[in-house]
């Protein structure tokens, strides 16, 4: 009870900080797309902090951390790996649906670091239209964040991973850097309990351009998904006994 109660301060002190940030940095970040990489990553330091202070949970980012125009496919099991990239790259821009970027205040600051929005519907189209949209964008720097597996994954659940990354990493002709995480354990897709730990997010081995589709897929497959296993079971997660029960 202790833990959920400190867990539901840090949430609402979370958001609260969200606005009171995203006020203050607004007119410059207007102003400015470095200001508002700033204010976003000042955003993200903040609540690393709280995490750690308010809930026992300490974060970590691993490798090497991508820099100049890459695409970065990683796994994503919560808010918090949303935090953990765009507070450690530098220019981190999102692959996201176009609908939150008519959110107040969270729409202007996304648009302004260049985040591509897409429009939900039939798959080849709504491939298609992402690829148009990123390389209409494709002027701006920065490392480009999409989720392969198209939404939040539970730890321990399958997932296929989608062919729309292979389509920018192919139009783009841009390295891919996969990142792998265990944050799902301690802040999971759903509810107000976030646990004591160690949270990871890892920059893995870059796939360079000009792979084919399946050699490419497998590679980010394989590369993101057994180094996530691997940072649940160092966290403690029984991976068999889910697969068991699944």
């Amino acid at each position: 009870m202790l833990q959920w109660l400190r867990s539901l301060v840090f949430i609402i002190q979370m958001y609260v900080m969200m606005l009171l940030m995203g006020l203050f940095f607004f007119i410059p970040a207007l102003l400015s797309r470095n200001a508002a990489i700033f204010g976003m990553r000042v955003y993200c330091g903040w609540v690393c902090f709280t995490l750690r202070v308010l809930v026992g949970l300490t974060t970590e980012v691993r490798g090497q951390v991508p820099e100049g125009n890459v695409i970065i496919a990683s796994k994503h099991q919560s808010f918090l790996d949303i935090i953990l990239l765009m507070g450690s790259l530098p220019a981190g821009k999102f692959i996201m649906k176009r609908e939150l970027m008519y959110a107040p205040i969270l729409g202007q600051y996304a648009w302004r670091i260049g985040c591509v929005p897409v429009n939900r519907g039939k798959r080849g189209k709504a491939i298609k239209k992402m690829a148009d949209d990123v390389i209409r964008g494709a002027t701006r720097p920065g490392q480009l964040i999409i989720y392969p597996q198209g939404t939040r994954v539970a730890p321990g659940a399958e997932r296929p991973y989608k062919v729309g990354t292979y389509v920018l990493y192919e139009q783009l002709g841009q390295t891919c850097v996969p990142a792998a995480t265990n944050v799902g354990l301690f802040w999971p897709k759903r509810g107000i309990l976030r646990k004591k730990g160690h949270a990871v997010i890892e920059y893995l081995d870059p796939i360079p351009a000009g792979l084919d589709q399946k050699s490419f897929m497998a590679q980010l497959e394989t590369q993101v998904e057994q180094r996530s296993n691997a940072l649940m079971q160092d966290a403690g997660f029984d991976l068999d006994a889910v697969s068991q029960q699944s």
